[in-house]
């Protein structure tokens, strides 16, 4: 009886580790991935799979797994407003538009918050250039593509337009502005264009208000409509900062990245650090390609949106954390659908994480251990006859 004992303790212990471990792996986090000196907003990924960064005035481009290359730092590249909010975009491959030409790819496209307010361009072989200037607004602080075509596929400019409202500018490939509208809601951050399938608000510019913590979607028409309330915290350097969508193939691998710029004396002091989290741990809080992402500038909560007939509110990182959150999200995807393949990325795409146990295959491995159990218990009693 002392070895049935036995058995039965070990098979107990083994499948209580086997159950132990989607347990575990149930919490989802923010996980440092690169130090970038000043870090405030990201961009991309480009092409050859290396992210933009921005930090203290300057650029960096960041690969996936987080290594750190300067970027536009020779005597035509870029140091400009260092320590403002300056914003930026990274061109993705995007149709004509209406002008009859388009955006260079992996071109990047940065707010400049000094006189004349607007647009600053550096190229992908890092040559910085006035691109355009935008007229009627007392601030920028905002900057998107429009990937899904409805505004012209063009560049989205936000800024200040006075009087509690905000302006919303669209800019052609040739630095030719038009503005859209002049009384939208007040908003800022990190801005993103909602895929076709995101409900009622599909092809729009999809904006965040950290102050009442509301996500707000502006028309090409300029009009404005609320999407969702977020349930987030809300305050200056402290509500909802930056949104972005699930791309296609997210669900098969990658990660998705936010900015965590140091902040002296916040109450949320941040690290420097370029944070990311893996696609396994995201979809696993049943969020799904299409929905957005929004996160929180104190602490970086996050949440999903599902949007179709209604929208509804996902939590995905609900543990509080010193993280200063900055600007826009960005998405890396490990197996790309076959449509938009970019290049290979200059160094080896991140591992996956392996995904946690399904309950059959956890069921599947009792079963084994529970035979394995049985067979050595029968030669046991064999020996001693």
């Amino acid at each position: 009886m002392g070895l049935m004992r036995r058995l039965a303790a070990l098979l107990l212990l083994c499948a209580t580790a086997v159950w132990a471990t989607p347990v575990a792996a149930a919490g989802v986090a923010w996980q440092p991935r690169a130090k970038v000196a000043g870090i405030f907003d990201i961009g991309g990924p480009r092409a050859d799979g290396w992210l933009v960064v921005a930090g203290a005035g300057r650029l960096w481009l960041v690969d996936p797994q987080g290594a750190v290359t300067p970027f536009a730092q020779g005597p035509a590249g870029y140091a400009d407003d260092k320590g403002g909010e300056a914003y930026l975009a990274v061109s993705p491959s995007l149709l004509p538009g209406e002008s009859g030409c388009d955006f260079q790819p992996g071109d990047v496209y940065i707010l400049r918050l000094h006189a004349p307010l607007g647009i600053t361009r550096v190229d992908v072989h890092g040559t910085k250039s006035a691109f355009a200037t935008i007229p009627g607004v007392q601030s920028l602080n905002g900057i998107a593509f429009d990937t899904g075509g409805g505004f012209g596929h063009r560049l989205l400019v936000t800024g200040s337009a006075g009087g509690g409202k905000m302006e919303v500018a669209a800019i052609d490939c040739n630095g030719n502005v038009e503005v859209l509208t002049r009384t939208a809601p007040v908003f800022e951050g990190g801005l993103a264009i909602a895929p076709a399938g995101f409900g009622s608000f599909g092809g729009e510019l999809i904006a965040p208000d950290e102050l009442s913590g509301n996500i707000y979607a502006i028309g090409p028409d300029g009009s404005s409509a609320l999407v969702v309330k977020s349930g987030l915290a809300t305050g200056g350097d402290i509500g909802v900062e930056g949104v972005g969508f699930v791309p296609a193939g997210f669900s098969g691998g990658g990660s998705v990245f936010y900015s965590d710029r140091a902040t002296p004396g916040n109450p949320h002091p941040g690290t420097d650090s370029l944070l990311a989290i893996s696609s396994d741990d995201v979809v696993g809080t049943g969020v799904k390609e299409g929905d957005l992402l929004a996160v929180t500038e104190g602490g970086a909560a996050v949440i999903g949106v599902h949007c179709d007939s209604s929208c509804t509110v996902l939590p995905v990182v609900t543990q509080a954390t010193k993280a200063h959150g900055e600007g826009h999200l960005a998405f890396t995807v490990t197996h790309p659908p076959a449509a938009t393949s970019p290049s290979p990325s200059p160094t080896a795409s991140p591992e996956r994480k392996p995904s946690p146990q399904s309950p059959a295959a956890v069921v599947a491995v009792i079963v084994a251990l529970a035979v394995l159990g049985a067979g050595a218990l029968a030669v046991v009693r064999a020996r001693r006859r």
